[in-house]
């Protein structure tokens, strides 16, 4: 009963794509009412899907051997009969599994359609007439099921076949059938395989259009992190040494609310700017601002930076690697000192910022990638043809090194 089971796996995949297309039809309608609100371009159309039902209609073309048959023209008819019986039913079965591809490249498919064939020559050398118009529906379902280099081998080999046959059975009055069993082959071969590259092409720009949108979501959650993190970090470390040195010293603590008040308007103005995407750092402002925020800290900030100018890219992602690096230091290190080096040659420029502390991420990290933060920055480095390096110093604390070529890619490039 597997030929039952066949057919009912044939049935289901029919309704699930019906299903699919009326989906489709659904959302179409809604984009094109929106369209029409909204003054835009109109939306494609999705068409009703690609199935068997479409070359069914063809079959009309054997209604002059049925209609012999019907009136008793047909010597041995019950031969007739069974032969149009076995023809329809695997012109039905090879058709409706040419729509997919490894239905269509199967061997009981291939099976099904020499089979089809044989029937084809037994039934039009026996009767000829109209029985000849077989060999057209014959060339269609060829050409539903065969695609690639070996189409026009085979094509040309059925046109032979056809051609042969109905000189032997009408004469050379009959060569249009060969005509016809050619174009139908080669004819329904060149839409089927159209239509479905167009149908390929669709999918194809829906998933790049899915993963462009995952894109900016992963660079607007990054600069969120970067931009975030680090300036909270800092308000939170200044509030504390306001805090500290209220009781004493009310000019040092107004001087630190200040700096509060002056970073959280940067991080306001960096935020809108991220949200646009065009925000690009400088890594002179960066430096000054991890020696303010180190220094809120209690800890000692040393700068050292050597080296040619840098373009604005890479000075953006080093900006970003800093701004990551100093928040670590303030938020999850101990330490008393911190070291941040920038140098660089005429091809490559490196970021070094280590610290004496003994904790410096808030969980265990991953050998030479590091945290949350800095894993998202390494992906970033990674894009723009650079790397980063994260873990313990031999001497206990922690370290952060980034390399970058001096022409780095395109910072939005990087950052989607």
């Amino acid at each position: 009963m597997s030929w039952m089971r066949g057919i009912g796996c044939q049935v289901r995949a029919l309704r699930a794509e019906r299903s699919r297309w009326k989906a489709d039809m659904e959302r179409f309608k809604e984009e094109q009412r929106a369209a029409r609100r909204s003054g835009g371009a109109m939306p494609e159309n999705p068409g009703p899907p690609p199935t068997g039902f479409a070359l069914l209609p063809w079959l009309l073309l054997g209604m002059g051997a049925f209609s012999n048959l019907f009136q008793g023209r047909t010597p041995q008819p019950w031969v007739g009969a069974v032969g149009l019986l076995a023809f329809n039913s695997l012109y039905i079965y090879v058709t409706f599994r040419a729509f997919t591809k490894p239905t269509r490249e199967a061997r009981s498919t291939r099976v099904a359609l020499v089979l089809m064939g044989v029937v084809t020559c037994a039934l039009a050398i026996g009767y000829g007439g109209t029985w000849l118009y077989f060999f057209p529906l014959l060339g269609l379902a060829t050409g539903a099921v065969v695609r690639g280099p070996w189409l026009g081998k085979i094509g040309f080999g059925l046109t032979v076949l056809a051609a042969s046959v109905s000189v032997f059975r009408a004469g050379w009055d009959a060569v249009n059938v060969a005509y016809g069993t050619f174009l139908s082959t080669m004819v329904t071969a060149a839409i089927l395989s159209l239509s479905e590259a167009v149908r390929e092409l669709r999918s194809a720009r829906e998933e790049l259009a899915r993963r462009a949108v995952e894109k900016e979501r992963m660079r607007f959650s990054r600069d969120l992190h970067d931009l975030l993190g680090h300036t909270l970090s800092v308000i939170v470390v200044k509030s504390e040494a306001a805090r500290r040195l209220a009781p004493r010293d009310l000019d040092a603590a107004l001087v630190q609310v200040t700096d509060i008040e002056s970073v959280g308007r940067q991080a306001l103005t960096e935020i809108r700017e991220a949200v646009t995407g065009y925000r690009e750092g400088s890594l002179a402002t960066e430096l000054d601002r991890a020696r303010s925020a180190l220094s809120a800290a209690r800890v000692e900030p040393v700068v050292r930076q050597s080296g040619p100018p840098l373009v604005p890219q890479t000075e953006a992602l080093l900006g970003w690697v800093l701004r990551e690096a100093v928040t670590n230091v303030v938020r999850h290190s101990d330490a008393t000192r911190c070291e941040i080096t920038v140098d660089g040659t005429a091809d490559l420029v490196r970021l070094t910022v280590s610290d004496d502390g003994t904790d410096a991420s808030p969980a265990d990290p991953e050998p030479g990638v590091g945290g949350t933060g800095l894993k998202g920055l390494t992906e970033r480095l990674a894009t723009a043809g650079g790397s980063l390096r994260a873990g313990r110093t031999a001497r206990g604390g922690f370290e952060v090194r980034a390399e970058l070529p001096v022409e780095a890619a395109d910072l939005t490039e990087a950052s989607v």
